[in-house]
């Protein structure tokens, strides 16, 4: 097999999750937007039911009538997430009932939001961890629901080993809890392969005071200034999938909210589109300017993730992220295995990455043309699996920042979103620490079993540097290439972006959007840093936590 072969095995695998859901039974208050009236009123409405919107929703239809919007479908009745388990297809998939809406950075990144119920929780790799947090009761609730042990097979156990070897001490055992050392962490798969995303959590809510529509896009959040000290949120635009226009408003009484959980790319810009952002900004686009809000969009980042692709010299089993190395230079170390391959996924990847091609016009290091030579070539020499894994790191943080602007008036349409991937120092020279561990990783013990012989470190790192993993220009290849240069080439995405609504800068500590009443933004586009190895976790715990304090502020009553 050679490097033409393993160029694109990589991307096989990099672009495929792993992502088998268990059919649910549908909940009777989700409905298609179609059947919304014209006009409703509820006592708060939530904008995006992802990771923070359904626990949130759960949680205060306790005690209050709830609406939450999502401009996604469900995740049960999605046969590219409950039948297949291709993440391929699911990424580069254009059509409007796709589970996740693709975008490029215009730093030349490719990157993906989730659209569908449950969000990113329904479409990633399901690794679950908290962060340093003691709001333990709140994750309980979640974990209740949804966190799993995973099973430690060959692969995973041997990264752990060699983790182990490599220093990232101590040995933390199976936990939640994010602390330095290696660990075994959640997952979100149960012992039958069965994923739990945070829809399920959905469970929790009173059938009878909560309403969900799917496949509703919210275009704007209207406010009324007659008579207030601020402008006050009181109603929500939005559309359904056949394009008719639908009204939700507030019931009357100080306590009602409109709550945005659209995420880090929804919230910052549904802001924006309803007036609340830099006025120069606005203006530009023609938006009638709220409130003159320079800090939304900003502070947006992106943890930067870095990788090596190591062919295996004899099975792996097809493993998720379990371990993860947490170091003391703040970089984390994890590792995934194996992959099944079908001639239907075949198809259906050389079908949607030209459909991608087509909707993204940025021009591309592989064609679709490639693309269906090297999965021909990849099948011919394998009947099922490709024997590999794939270490990566992610640095914390990040501290480089960039920011979003709006392309266009349109909330279905991707902004423009800018991360600066490794502008500040420090966070190259995390990844170049997490790279130098990765290669220890590789040259342990441990791992000698899974290597081949006669194929070196360098090698590896070339064969990443020579595959489209991005739109950046690639440099020089061999001995010469730095560890910094390979960093700055090879950068993905781990989809753990966030910021563009961050506390004290766009809201409050009790979320509420400063300069509006009745207004709040509950998720991670409030965030400085990604919290813990995945912030899946963090994002389940904040919309349960927030939905108590705020039930506990409008009923006085204790939780």
């Amino acid at each position: 097999m050679g490097l033409q072969f393993w160029r694109f095995a990589v991307i096989i695998f990099l672009f495929h999750g792993f992502c088998f859901a268990e059919k649910a039974p549908y909940y009777t208050f989700v409905k298609d937007a179609t059947s919304a009236p014209l006009i409703s009123y509820y006592d708060y409405i939530i904008v995006g039911g992802g990771t923070s919107g359904c626990p949130l929703a759960a949680t205060l239809s306790q005690n209050a009538t709830v609406l939450l919007l999502e401009k996604g479908g469900s995740p049960y009745e999605n046969p590219n997430i409950t039948d297949t388990g291709n993440f391929a297809t699911t990424l580069l998939d254009p059509s409007p009932t796709s589970p996740s809406q693709q975008f490029i950075s215009e730093d030349g990144v490719y990157n993906a939001r989730a659209r569908v119920l449950g969000g990113g929780s329904v479409i990633n790799a399901g690794f679950y961890t908290r962060a340093k947090s003691l709001v333990n009761s709140s994750y309980e609730w979640v974990e209740k629901k949804v966190a799993h042990e995973p099973p430690m097979l060959q692969w995973q156990s041997a990264v752990r080993d060699g983790l182990l070897e490599a220093g990232v001490l101590p040995y933390n055992g199976f936990t939640f809890d994010h602390i330095y050392g290696t660990k075994v962490s959640g997952t979100i798969f149960d012992e039958d392969g069965h994923r739990h995303s945070a829809a399920d959590l959905l469970e929790y809510a009173d059938p009878e005071k909560l309403t969900v529509y799917l496949r509703a896009v919210v275009q704007r959040i209207k406010f009324t200034e007659t008579g207030r000290a601020k402008p006050t949120a009181h109603c929500v635009t939005f559309y359904d999938h056949v394009g008719a226009r639908h009204r939700a408003c507030l019931n009357n009484g100080g306590k009602n909210e409109i709550i945005l959980s659209a995420g880090a790319i929804g919230s910052p810009q549904l802001l924006m589109l309803s007036g609340v952002g830099p006025a120069n900004e606005l203006r530009k686009r023609g938006i009638r300017v709220v409130v003159d809000q320079p800090n939304v969009g900003q502070g947006m980042s992106d943890n930067p993730m870095n990788a090596l692709f190591v062919p295996s010299a004899r099975p792996v089993e097809v493993s998720l992220v379990q371990v993860v190395g947490i170091t003391r230079f703040d970089s984390y170390i994890e590792t995934a295995s194996g992959l099944s391959l079908a001639p239907s996924w075949a198809q259906g990847l050389t079908r949607d990455y030209s459909s991608f091609l087509n909707k993204t016009d940025i021009p591309s290091l592989v064609t679709p043309e490639t693309v269906a030579e090297a999965v021909e070539t990849v099948n011919s020499y394998l009947n099922g699996t490709i024997r590999a894994g794939v270490i990566v790191e992610k640095i914390m943080g990040p501290r480089s920042t960039g920011h979003l602007r709006l392309r266009t008036l349109d909330a279905d349409d991707n902004p423009s979103v800018t991360f600066n991937y490794f502008q500040e120092p420090e966070d190259l020279v995390r990844c170049v620490q997490g790279m130098r561990t990765i290669i220890d990783v590789l040259n342990s013990r441990a791992l000698s079993k899974f290597r081949y012989p006669d194929v070196s470190v360098q090698e590896l790192i070339d064969l990443m540097v020579n595959i489209p993993t991005n739109l950046r220009p690639r440099h020089v290849v061999g001995a010469s290439i730095s560890l910094e240069q390979f960093c700055r080439d090879t950068v993905m995405t781990i989809w753990h972006y966030h910021g563009g609504c961050q506390v004290d800068r766009v809201v409050d500590r009790d979320y509420k959007v400063l300069g509006v009443d009745g207004l709040r933004v509950i998720d991670g586009s409030t965030f400085y840093n990604s919290p813990g190895t995945n912030p899946q976790a963090t994002c389940m715990m904040l919309g349960r936590y927030m939905g108590l304090r705020i039930l506990q502020d409008r009923d006085r009553i204790s939780f």
